[in-house]
């Protein structure tokens, strides 16, 4: 089956004057338009396309790679405002519809919203909504505490940045734990800091417990080699000087620059550390 929304590794079926027709196992062809039709090919070959309806709404394929796929959260641009809704630029030609119905507050023209792309199951067409929370659960977590997790950036609440996790759940990054410049649309990878008995979840953006260590410690290395052998910092720094320059908090840098100074590949001085 032809999945709408998704990549498919098709064949190359026959080859028409308005483009190639491409093939599933199943018996399914769909048109790539000549626009989209490599330099070179050979019937029998299997292409990768995306494919989506068209004006017309037919089944078409692609070689352009859109921004959002059916069932991702992603940062889009209104790219027009009509009776229908709004529609988003993702990449492709015909623009992406959020209906008047899933949009929470009314779209504006050039402005950039967080939407989830899905299929319609009323009417077969890809659609979005930014209604971001009907399509999160919490209820069944797919994840534990420790593990890596992508990342959206969805919103910034007075606790912190609340962020998509990997597609499915909601989680938060509290702003105090957060040393690097972060903004909604964000595409981060995170770790699960705890899950509560109520099953939110709280993330951190950079590595847990001795994990922590080494990424921290190769930081700071790659920081001073970029800089000439030597920082002006030290464990007694101002923590707002050490995010300003590092972008991590003052606990990771000590734990950082300890592991190197174990190593033996740094000196810590009154005036700052130094490579060995």
């Amino acid at each position: 089956m032809i999945a709408l929304g998704k990549y498919n590794n098709l064949e190359i079926l026959r080859d028409t004057s308005v483009g190639l027709f491409l093939g599933d196992e199943e018996g399914n062809d769909v048109l790539l338009p000549n626009k989209y039709v490599p330099e070179e090919f050979e019937i029998g070959d299997f292409i990768d396309v995306f494919c989506y309806l068209d004006h017309e709404e037919r089944v078409v394929a692609t070689t352009l790679e859109p921004y959002v796929m059916v069932d991702q959260f992603r940062l889009l641009q209104v790219a027009e405002v009509n009776e229908y809704g709004a529609f988003m630029d993702w990449g492709l030609e015909k623009h992406l519809l959020v209906p008047f119905r899933e949009q929470r507050n009314k779209m504006q023209e050039g402005q950039w919203y967080v939407v989830y792309c899905y299929l319609d199951e009323k009417t077969d067409r890809l659609v979005a909504s930014n209604k971001l929370d009907k399509f999160l659960s919490n209820d069944t977590l797919t994840i534990g505490e420790l593990d890596k997790v992508d990342l959206v950036v969805t919103r910034l609440t007075d606790l912190g940045w609340e962020v998509v996790i990997n597609n499915k759940h909601k989680g938060l990054v509290y702003s105090n734990q957060v040393f690097r410049k972060v903004a909604i649309g964000d595409m981060l990878t995170g770790y699960v800091k705890s899950i509560r008995p109520d099953n939110k979840i709280d993330i951190s953006l950079q590595p847990i417990g001795t994990d922590s260590l080494e990424p921290t410690a190769s930081l700071i290395y790659q920081k001073l080699v970029s800089n000439g052998g030597s920082l002006p910092l030290h464990d007694k720094s101002d923590p707002e000087d050490i995010k300003a320059m590092l972008q991590m908090s003052k606990k990771m840098f000590k734990k950082g620059i300890g592991t190197l100074y174990r190593e033996r590949k740094i000196e810590i001085g009154t005036d700052g550390i130094r490579l060995v």
